[in-house]
């Protein structure tokens, strides 16, 4: 029964942890961490991500703009796009060393030792890897807030909303946390317990001792 179990912890688990690196991945490179839809021109939409900054028109054109400085960027910009490589780089080692520790593998595995160390430290790596991603995408969308609450902006001037990229960047955390967490959770220590002999299995008799004949004396031996 903890077989069975631990081998669909690790099937779920690495299964979170892909659906959240992958997401994690297409989080860190879309334009789409923020929307600015202006009122004087409805036609237009105004798309950012970490890497640049694109227009949509109401006839589907699309124009995008690399962002012309790193340094130019806000705080939060620029330690997010460095947060959300890290994370995609531990999110991608972590399935690697939990993929060499899953019980299908037959790397190690005549050292069940070292395929949990694997198991468990890839665990700890994609939750890492979930902590990097939720915090640019939470810190990114708090100052969305702020900003959007700002009194002393006009009510007039535009301002930014969550984007799409925000709310995938939420769940791709998750995924990588809860992935990490299973994975890390399944992987248990070998069985030690030493087998019980089978039953009416006797052990040799001692040596120099005529067959029949009792350690013990009888009771009957002991009256006098």
């Amino acid at each position: 029964m903890a077989g069975g179990w631990g081998a669909k912890a690790q099937g779920g688990g690495m299964l979170l942890a892909l659906l959240g690196w992958i997401s994690s991945c297409v989080t860190t490179f879309v334009p789409l961490w923020k929307n600015l839809n202006l009122d004087l021109n409805e036609m237009e939409v105004w798309n950012m991500g970490l890497w640049q900054v694109c227009i949509t028109q109401e006839e589907g054109v699309v124009e995008c703009q690399a962002h012309g400085s790193f340094l130019a960027l806000p705080p939060e910009l620029r330690i997010s796009r460095l947060l959300m490589c890290l994370s995609n780089g531990l999110g991608l080692l972590g399935c690697l060393l939990a993929a060499l520790g899953l019980e299908g593998w037959r790397t190690c595995e005549d050292k069940p030792g070292r395929k949990r160390r694997l198991l468990l430290a890839g665990g700890a790596t994609l939750g890492l890897a979930g902590i990097t991603t939720l915090v640019p995408v939470s810190w990114v969308a708090y100052n969305t807030v702020l900003d959007f609450w700002d009194e002393t902006v006009p009510d007039i001037v535009p301002r930014w909303e969550f984007g799409e990229a925000t709310f995938l960047g939420w769940f791709a955390g998750a995924f990588l946390a809860a992935g990490g967490l299973l994975l890390a959770c399944s992987a248990r220590a070998p069985s030690t317990d030493t087998p019980l002999a089978p039953a009416g299995h006797q052990g040799p008799a001692a040596p120099g001792l005529p067959r029949g004949h009792h350690l013990h004396p009888k009771n009957a031996d002991l009256v006098i």
